[in-house]
């Protein structure tokens, strides 16, 4: 058995990796960026596996193999290349028949739904990083027990639209939790749009702004590649966003409001609010759909922001810092 490494891998190494994850029930992800591969003394893939940043992907090892502690090797592997690149904290996404091996592999499982778990190499990683955030609530009104809310937003880019959600959210709630989805995929960095959002809540007292990590599951690193029927992958990401937010975040940081836009443009959008209807009130949270701000008759939109500023127009949606 020999080792091979591929950054990234690509042409006939890669067309070969796609032919043997397909006899797992896998399919490749183009955007792993680092892959191990274990050959036999014949040279055929026996197993491996790929990394994605500091999401483990397309782990597999072929039927003839299993039983020879290959998972370890490939775990080895990976963890080598990450604390190469000073990552201190491993995830991997899986099928839920899958926890226990990587359980014996030191990966410790955040949540599940139906047809996906999440799992980290740090113990607990996910309960202490929202213990951290927690503070109680200010009082409100006359005496009363403060409530606590929260925003998750990607604000790609901060539109006076979000502007408009948080001063909403104000009105009901005495702290705000605003999580601002931390994935590099989008139009603006994720330095950029954290930027933008602490900038314009900076004055704003009662308001906390966090980076989400890899514990708020974006629709952009969301991996399918272990999930067959691809049409249920969006609620699937939906539903496991939903158990980490709702049995780790808001259980451990008392939040009991969380405040969303309706969402008349994008489908996607419109069906996690939806779940989020389902889901949140057995958590005790309490889910507030703010109408969505409109401008000269338009709705206020960071998509049109973005095509707006593509094609080189001006554009009135940008919240000014």
């Amino acid at each position: 058995m020999y080792i091979e490494y591929e950054r990234p891998a690509a042409g006939r190494k890669k067309e070969e990796l796609k032919e043997f994850l397909a006899l797992q029930g896998l399919d490749f992800e183009e955007t792993a960026d680092f892959t191990v591969i274990c050959r036999s003394r014949n040279g055929d893939i026996a197993a491996t596996a790929s990394m994605e940043r500091n999401i483990l992907k397309c782990i597999a090892i072929a039927e003839d193999y299993r039983g020879e502690n290959l998972t370890a090797t490939l775990l080895t592997e990976m963890r080598g290349e990450a604390f190469h690149r000073g990552i201190e904290n491993l995830f991997i996404y899986t099928k839920p028949e899958n926890v226990p091996m990587f359980r014996e592999a030191g990966f410790f499982e955040i949540a599940r739904a139906a047809g996906a778990a999440i799992m980290e190499s740090s113990k607990d990683g996910a309960r202490n990083y929202a213990k951290s955030l927690a503070e109680p609530a200010p009082e409100g009104p006359g005496g009363t027990a403060g409530r606590i809310g929260s925003i998750v937003m990607n604000a790609n880019p901060y539109t006076i639209g979000h502007d408009y959600l948080v001063r909403k959210a104000l009105e009901c709630c005495s702290l705000l939790h605003i999580f601002v989805v931390s994935e590099d995929k989008s139009y603006f960095s994720f330095e950029e749009r954290m930027r933008r959002v602490k900038l314009a809540n900076a004055k704003r007292s009662a308001v906390r702004v966090h980076e989400t990590k890899q514990y708020m599951i974006s629709s952009l690193t969301f991996p399918t590649y272990f999930i067959k029927d691809k049409a249920s992958a969006e609620d699937t990401r939906c539903e496991l966003d939903l158990e980490i937010f709702c049995n780790i975040f808001a259980k451990e940081m008392n939040i009991d409001m969380r405040f969303v836009g309706t969402e008349p443009l994008d489908p996607v959008t419109a069906r996690y609010n939806e779940l989020m209807k389902l889901r949140l009130p057995s958590c005790g949270v309490e889910l507030l759909e703010i109408p969505r701000l409109e401008k000269d008759g338009e709705i206020v939109s960071a998509t049109k922001v973005r095509e707006r500023i593509k094609r080189g127009e001006e554009e009135n949606f940008s919240f000014k810092i």
